[in-house]
């Protein structure tokens, strides 16, 4: 007669049979998520048009970026830093869809294995076979071979956003370049207020300054949407090593500010709208990157820019022949009370994005730290 296994015996493999179904169905779970999550994820970088805070996404720049930083630690030449920060954008563009395309193997060769294709090496070459659409592994069955197709279809969708999301990308960084192209001629490089408005004076140009105003109104309006829907942009650099988008957008709110509050001439309202226009979307940008940041500041708070400094501008405008109202006191409280709706944010912006020195803006930069990558109750979460 045979030998039957005792009952005990009996009782322990169908525990390990129980146990090795529950791994694998753990296991399989777990590279579904991470399939479902990298999906999700590239939705929300490349489709959704609004600023999404995604984990993936923040942690492959900030990777990215502690590596550049890294690179910088000896780099005291602002050109050599502009170079090599030059790269930062590009570079963590092109590493999103390689991180990607690594965790839907991942998530896939989970998957394989979990439904008993062993070991892992067969279950990790099935993976990258299907996702690469190589075909050196055939399926083994149908429900393989269903596998197999949905990550392949996963694969090539994901590389067709990434060939979608590039033209956009350049469409608006061409578009927020040309503007900050043409302020070289009119601020100097880099760009400040006191020379735009030495400029102006001298050809008579200050009380002509309406289309001014709009262009520039409709340049903050563009990169609060397209800054917010593609933060990578906030990256990208200027072509030349002393141009910034930052600095411009400085620039150009200081010279609004000044017009409002210290020349004498006629009130100018696109002046004031344009500042408007210019600090809320520096605040929407600097949402997403959980700024610290108050979009209605109490009259009165301080502001980075000193009453000397200001006193120099005024008097560099006076000496262009530039006509100042008489109460320079007032004038100095009105500067301030327009210049405090954007001051902090601007220098945090000029240090985040390691803009080039420029007067009033990345000359004194304000770094932060964000304290989070997510989001609680719908907003981003602000740092400290």
């Amino acid at each position: 007669m045979g030998r039957h296994p005792p009952s005990g015996a009996k009782a322990d493999l169908k525990g390990v049979s129980a146990m090795q179904v529950a791994v694998s169905v753990l296991v399989g779970l777990a590279g579904g998520a991470c399939a479902l999550l990298t999906l999700a994820s590239a939705a929300k970088t490349v489709v959704v048009p609004r600023a999404v805070p995604v984990l993936i996404t923040r942690c492959v720049f900030g990777a990215m970026r502690l590596l550049f930083t890294a690179a910088l630690w000896r780099s005291r030449d602002y050109r050599t830093q502009d170079r090599v920060m030059a790269l930062f954008a590009p570079f963590g563009l092109l590493m999103l869809p390689l991180v990607w395309l690594v965790l839907v193997v991942v998530g896939y060769t989970a998957i394989f294995w979990a439904v008993g294709m062993r070991p892992v090496r067969d279950a990790f070459l099935e993976s990258t076979s299907s996702l690469l659409t190589l075909g050196f592994r055939p399926p083994a069955d149908t429900f393989t071979a269903v596998l197999a197709l949905s990550e392949g279809i996963l694969g090539l969708g994901l590389l067709a956003l990434l060939v979608s999301y590039l033209p956009s990308i350049y469409a608006s960084y061409s578009r927020r370049e040309l503007m900050v192209t043409s302020l070289d001629t009119q601020a100097g490089s880099p760009p400040s207020a006191a020379e735009l408005l030495e400029r102006l004076e001298r050809i008579d140009g200050i009380g002509e300054l309406d289309t001014f105003w709009q262009d520039w109104s409709r340049w903050f309006a563009d990169i609060a949407e397209t800054h917010t829907s593609t933060p990578v942009l906030v990256q990208f650099r200027s072509p030349e090593h002393d141009r910034s988008w930052v600095t411009a957008a400085g620039a150009v709110l200081d010279t609004a500010a000044l017009v409002t509050s210290t020349l004498d001439t006629p009130r100018q309202p696109s002046a004031e709208l344009c500042i408007r226009s210019g600090y809320l979307a520096l605040h929407r940008i600097g949402a997403y990157f959980g700024m610290p940041g108050v979009p209605d500041p109490a009259p009165g708070t301080p502001i980075s820019v000193t009453r000397t400094e200001y006193d120099a501008v005024c008097g560099r405008l006076e000496r262009a022949g530039a006509k100042l109202v008489s109460d320079r006191e007032q004038a100095w409280r009105d500067f301030a009370g327009w210049r405090v709706n954007y001051d902090t944010v601007l220098l945090r912006f000029a240090a985040l994005t390691m803009a080039p020195p420029a007067p009033w803006s990345s000359d004194r930069a304000m770094p932060f730290r964000r304290r989070s990558v997510t989001r609680r109750r719908g907003r981003p979460v602000t740092g400290s």
